[in-house]
């Protein structure tokens, strides 16, 4: 018989507690047990350098190995490539919040896995396996706002310590489709990397009316805000070529009237800019 942890869907545990109920390693994202016939994947929004995300309500997870090519027939990757057949429960945890593990439930290979690059621990590009996962019950358990805001603040500070050249690799090898997270409604995960780079490159000029920025931020930095000219909402693309670094009234102006004539200005200078 599958073993069945005494947990609920949506608990939050810390990692000894993790490895006491699954009697799996206290390390790593993919932690296979003997002991219970399971596979433990634990996915670090605040601290991993991978881009697992979800998308339409399947959870894209990316393998093991954090550098060199990933290996679809070694370790774990091998494990969870065969999970729907080989009798292994796999379960999913998510981590927003350092030391805080959400179990989000038993999942399955929602379909073949495939291949991506990701840069790996040293930002060299490699080729990873990204394996599409499903929830065995239910949807996704919905992460509360602050959690949320507070892991999307420790991304955009590790962006903005990278120099304007990593800032053009992360961004350039971004996902281009948004990951999705439910908050209170759908929340795009927006990549920090191509932020950032939008508005290291308009240089404190808001793109849309060409005025300086209204005034700095606390670091001394113009203030200007990222926009997606196509709207995720509507399918846009979370990339550099989608998005434009406007002032907050630009920014407003767009998502209140969202003139044909103001989009056409802004896909015209993006087409200029690359």
């Amino acid at each position: 018989m599958a073993f069945s942890p005494e947990i609920e869907r949506g608990l939050i545990l810390n990692n000894d507690q993790l490895c006491a109920l699954f009697g799996c390693s206290p390390q790593g994202g993919m932690r296979r047990s003997l002991k219970t016939e399971t596979l433990v994947l634990v996915s670090n929004h605040v601290a991993s350098i991978y881009d697992d995300r979800w998308v339409d309500g399947i959870f894209h997870y990316t393998g093991m190995g954090q550098t060199g090519d990933q290996s679809l027939t070694s370790t774990q990757n091998k494990t969870l490539a065969e999970s729907n057949k080989n009798n292994v429960g796999v379960h999913l945890f998510e981590v927003d919040r350092e030391g805080e593990y959400k179990y989000q439930g038993l999942v399955k290979l929602a379909g073949d896995p495939y291949q991506e690059i990701q840069p790996d621990q040293f930002q060299t590009d490699r080729n990873v396996w990204v394996f599409p996962l499903k929830l065995h019950d239910g949807s996704a358990i919905p992460v509360n706002n602050q959690e949320f805001q507070s892991s999307q603040v420790v991304r955009e500070k590790k962006a903005k310590k990278l120099s304007d050249e990593e800032l053009t690799t992360k961004a350039r090898k971004a996902p281009k489709r948004a990951g999705e997270r439910t908050v209170t409604g759908t929340q795009y995960e927006r990549d920090p990397y191509v932020s950032m780079l939008t508005k290291r490159k308009a240089k404190g000029i808001c793109e849309l009316c060409n005025c300086e920025a209204p005034f700095k931020d606390s670091k001394g930095q113009p203030y200007l805000e990222t926009h997606h000219i196509k709207w995720l909402a509507e399918g846009g693309e979370d990339t550099i070529e989608n998005t434009v670094a406007l002032c907050p009234n630009c920014h407003r102006k767009m998502h209140v009237l969202n003139q044909q004539s103001d989009r056409e200005k802004l896909f015209q200078l993006k087409s200029i800019q690359t």
